[in-house]
């Protein structure tokens, strides 16, 4: 089935950020390993959680302003554009942090999704709500992130996933339909999907 659109992760996706997660929870005083988003709802409405989001904020807006683009970022997403396919961003940052990185970096993305518009990643809802806007069909879309949240947030969705691996390759990459190491492979790889998807075995991709 044509590929109609492709959806990404932004921060260690299509940019590079540098946030410190450990920091963050250590900042928080959360668990260690336990993700920002849902250390926080157990924290719920209070004097702490308003100190942790103060904390959150400062880390995404010094993020957004060191933020630099993915090497190859924006010869695939130029790609995309070229071919007709759309893209959109699927994140868990704020929309003032992620609003930040895109205009500082040039990218002009017409969709971009935050966590103030509905359920984080896992939660599949984001993705579907994409697709509702494209009018497409899962099938006719693919989600490229570079952690497990954008895994499983693709596979709850019914989505093919391609797992973002550019260091050294996760535990869970076998959760993933396919696995690249670049941008350059994944353009190949989205290329290959457009053209002959039946023909491509996941388990040789990346």
């Amino acid at each position: 089935m044509k590929i109609r659109g492709v959806i990404f992760d932004l921060d260690g996706t299509l940019v590079d950020s540098g946030l410190d997660f450990p920091l963050m929870r250590r900042e928080m005083g959360l668990p260690v390993g336990m993700p920002i988003l849902e250390g926080l709802e157990e924290i719920g409405p209070g004097a702490r959680m308003d100190e942790c989001l103060r904390i959150l904020d400062r880390h995404e807006q010094e993020a957004a302003e060191r933020a630099t683009l993915m090497p190859g970022a924006g010869e695939l997403l130029a790609m995309l554009t070229e071919r007709g396919i759309r893209q959109a961003i699927l994140t868990r940052n704020s929309r003032n942090c992620s609003s930040r990185m895109l205009t500082r970096l040039g990218l002009a993305i017409p969709c971009v999704l935050t966590r103030e518009d509905g359920p984080p990643k896992p939660d599949p809802a984001g993705l579907l709500k994409i697709c509702s806007i494209w009018e497409a069909h899962v099938t006719e879309v693919i989600f490229m992130g570079d952690y497990l949240h954008d895994i499983n947030c693709g596979r709850n969705a019914g989505m093919r996933t391609i797992l973002f691996a550019p260091n050294e390759t996760p535990h869970y990459s076998l959760l993933a339909d396919f696995c690249v190491s670049s941008f350059a492979e994944a353009a190949s790889l989205i290329d290959q999907l457009s053209t002959d998807h039946a023909a491509i075995d996941p388990t040789k991709a990346g």
